[in-house]
């Protein structure tokens, strides 16, 4: 229990006094060289870019650790409720430069280097993308802990420290290969390591359960071995209000790193077998989970993440409170999708085991301090883990979760009395396939489940968890997603920022609905104008930037037409590559566009995920006939971006200005990604999906381009026996483009490279529906075309769109998390 006084901050000077010396460059030049000298240990005369790069994070560094200081004791003073925040990804991106713009010291930076003989761009571009992350469930979580920050919610974030990251992709003759992303090779100059916050994490062994007189079952667990979590804190910073919260990251580690008597009997390997295998978990992102192995590790790794970050949560409410009771007051934990449910089973362990309350206490407690977010729609991308692999590694959290299920189905039955139908559907365990369906758990143990689209709600309440949504009224609600505009408007176009900040004032980026004051300038040719010429500037931007990654020179005057995001078949990569054949026979066949276009993908395919990382060897075998082809010129380029990362995302989506949203309806959550490109000027072309409905609605549906079945015409299409051989019949476009990836036009020294497409086109059905959304899709190109030609109405849509994105900022998204889940307010 904390219950001294907080002694104030020590020498050398307070917070604000700190922030008043850097008041202009030279007091920032002379904080900079003071950490180039003190805590690098060069000097300056003969430092590297490399050196004045730590240099420059230290003192950022510095001024945040001040700042999280005093966040921290004003939270603990007023023993607020806390929100904790469970991610197993989180997609950071580059700090300096973000937190740099949040503490208002960036152009003071860029003089006091310049005064140096140091270029800024250059030293920023020495950091690495933290190996945090993936896709869009990672820079979600990213932006939400920034939000937070900025609206100064008490809380925090907890994730794994990866010590390489997901993986760092190659591309080689065009297929994709995984190499170790070594993000951490010269150390993170933005971490704390916490050596003296440890906990132990336990695993296997046996668990024996007996009824005593009155009923009530006491089960004891003996582990059969333990891990060390070792503890990282990574300080995220609000938008110029003082306030920075913290992501704390686990790293694992043995109980003991070295046996010296398996050494000394010369047995070497083992003398290290403990360090090796408990190490393990902290090492990458989503191990591959194809086989046995890989998935007991996956199922390892998110047990040893929440257990760790269940201990320290327990921990710090320990050091202002005393009763448990009072638990749900003082803590929400958010769960980011179902990696971290194993959470609910360790809290209720720790609160029946360790500090001994009754079962129906325990799961009262803990049923009003879990939220969950679903972020799928697809029934395989909900986690269900084997029975006999929970025994084996956590046997006590499976009998957890065996008596937990036993009250469950006493509520379903109360429900739907005579009806075993729903018995077995809602039961936490699948007797099938025998294993847990971790979703379930989720959804019973926690105090509310959102959607992150309207459309996606919608959907998990009708057709995913109708009778979950009937049992359990008023549980399911919808928070659509948001993104930081500091990051994905300010930080990545200043060229835009400085433009909307010249007419509608600075203080967007913390209010985003002011955008709106935009949407009459749309009308302004002067502002027409200037908005283009920032397009045009970011345009040139990123030509640079594609010739700098793949060699490939674009024509700048030419459409960028974008896809970026992490390689899946729902997100129909193989649709776009189809538009593209045809746009490329087109032109062979004479028929010259009058729009030169350059085609822009990245993303990566999961390692074991053969059709993904097949399309991505497509991509490249298109590219290349079409980039070579002297018939073609500069009327079509086709570039595939290795190693995609929020860095690349950010040299792409300014100078983007046709943003691929095209998933199949009724398969896509809600995206993050189309909100991002249109907040820099980018006009969508998407299917009636996730967040694209909602920006269509924002921006008005005539500055969108829609296409393709909606997601009860999916469902309708299916049902009537769907049949993608029509479309291939009766579509000549559609047949020549096909024909020409099987028969192997792309691929001439392997014709049947690509069979595997054909097999899941035709004889899979054509499960994502890429041949029914074919025309409407190539159709929709065609009115892009048209537009593009009125380079004056096309400025005017991409102004709207900017104009209609206020709703999408993630403050918005984290407020209403705070108002109607978590019931938290900010510490002002």
């Amino acid at each position: 229990m904390l219950n001294k006084p907080l002694p104030a901050l020590l020498d050398p000077k307070t917070q604000a006094d700190y922030l008043i010396e850097l008041q202009d460059s030279a007091s920032v030049k002379r904080a900079i060289i003071n950490y180039l000298v003190h805590s690098v240990g060069k000097d300056p005369a003969y430092a590297t870019s490399n050196d004045w790069f730590y240099a420059l994070a230290f003192m950022v560094r510095g001024v945040l650790s001040e700042r999280y200081i005093n966040t921290t004791r004003e939270r603990y003073g007023k023993n607020v409720k806390r929100v904790y925040y469970l991610s197993m990804e989180y997609l950071l991106g580059r700090s300096l430069t973000k937190n740099l713009i949040d503490l208002n010291l960036l152009e003071f930076t860029r003089q006091a280097l310049a005064e140096v003989d140091q270029d800024y761009d250059k030293i920023a571009a020495i950091e690495h993308d933290p190996g945090l992350g993936n896709g869009g469930l990672g820079r979600l979580a990213a932006c939400y802990l920034e939000s937070m920050a900025t609206l100064g919610l008490p809380g925090g974030g907890y994730g794994l420290r990866y010590e390489f990251g997901l993986f760092s992709q190659g591309i080689e003759n065009g297929a994709q290969v995984e190499h170790p992303d070594n993000w951490l090779k010269e150390g993170n100059p933005w971490e704390f390591r916490r050596p003296d916050l440890t906990y132990e994490v336990h695993f296997g062994g046996t668990c024996h359960c007996q009824t005593q007189d009155d009923g009530t079952r006491v089960c004891t667990w003996k582990p059969g071995h333990s891990v060390i979590a070792s503890s990282y804190d990574f300080p995220i910073a609000g938008y110029r209000n003082g306030q920075v919260t913290n992501l704390r990251l686990w790293t694992a580690r043995a109980t003991g790193d070295f046996d010296l008597s398996y050494f000394n009997r010369g047995d070497y390997i083992k003398a290290t077998e403990d360090k090796i295998t408990s190490e393990v978990l902290s090492k990458i992102l989503y191990p591959d989970d194809s086989t046995h192995e890989g998935r007991e590790l996956r199922l390892r790794q998110e047990y040893f993440f929440v257990s760790a970050s269940i201990q320290d949560i327990l921990a710090r409410f320990f050091r202002t409170n005393t009763d448990l009771a009072t638990l749900p007051d003082k803590v929400v934990i958010q769960l980011n999708d179902t990696h971290p449910a194993l959470g609910i089973a360790e809290l209720m362990r720790l609160l029946v085991d360790v500090h001994g309350l009754d079962f129906d206490t325990a799961f009262d407690i803990t049923s009003r301090t879990f939220a969950y977010t679903n972020h799928t729609l697809l029934p395989e991308a909900l986690e269900r883990w084997p029975i006999s692999m929970l025994r084996a590694l956590l046997p006590r959290h499976l009998e957890i979760i065996f008596d937990l299920n036993v009250r469950v189905l006493d509520t379903v039955r109360a429900y739907a009395p005579g009806n075993p139908g729903k018995t077995y559907a809602m039961s936490l365990v699948e007797d099938a396939d025998q294993s847990v369906r971790m979703a379930h758990l989720a959804i019973v143990a926690s105090t509310n489940v959102n959607g992150v689209a309207k459309l996606h709600t919608d959907l998990l309440r009708t057709n995913m968890f109708p009778d979950f949504d009937r049992m359990y009224p008023g549980k399911f609600i919808n928070i659509t997603n948001g993104v930081t505009p500091r990051r994905w408007l300010k930080q990545c176009n200043p060229g835009l920022s400085v433009l909307i900040t010249e007419h509608i004032g600075d203080d967007w980026p913390k209010h985003l609905s002011k955008l709106a004051e935009l949407a009459p300038l749309a009308d302004n040719a002067e502002f027409r104008a200037r908005f283009s010429a920032v397009k045009d500037a970011n345009k040139e931007r990123l030509a640079k930037f594609i010739k700098a990654k793949v060699g490939i020179d674009v024509p700048q005057h030419a459409l960028f037409d974008t896809q970026i995001k992490r390689i899946h078949e729902y997100k129909r990569q193989l649709l776009n590559v189809l538009h593209v054949i045809t746009r490329y026979n087109r032109i062979r066949d004479g028929h010259t566009p009058e729009t030169p276009r350059v085609v822009v993908m990245a993303g990566k395919a999961a390692p074991g995920y053969y059709m993904a990382k097949l399309i991505i060897r497509l991509i490249h075998d298109v590219a290349k006939v079409i980039n070579n082809d002297p018939k073609i010129g500069e009327l079509l380029k086709v570039v595939f971006l290795p190693d995609y990362s929020g860095t690349v995302a950010e040299a792409i989506i300014p100078g983007t200005d046709l943003s691929e949203q095209i998933s199949t309806a009724g398969t896509e959550a809600s995206g993050t990604s189309n909100m991002k490109f249109a907040m820099n000027g980018a006009l969508t072309i998407g299917t009636w999906d996730g967040a694209n409905i909602e920006i269509a609605k924002s921006v008005g549906e005539d500055n969108i381009f829609i296409f393709g079945l909606k997601a009860d015409e999916v469902v309708d299409a299916r049902a009537r026996g769907y049949d993608p051989r029509v479309h291939y019949r009766s579509n000549p476009d559609l047949h020549r483009a096909l024909d020409m990836i099987g028969t192997g036009f792309f691929s001439p020294s392997e014709p049947g490279r690509y069979a595997a497409i054909f097999h899941s086109l035709f004889d899979g059905g054509d499960h994502y529906m890429l041949l029914a959304d074919y025309d409407s899709y190539m159709a929709a190109h065609q009115k892009v075309c048209k537009l593009y030609l009125d380079k004056d109405a096309w400025a005017r849509k991409a102004v709207l769109n900017v104009a209609g994105m206020g709703y999408f900022s993630s403050d918005r998204a984290v407020q209403e998390y705070a108002d109607q889940i978590w019931h938290v307010k900010p510490l002002t």
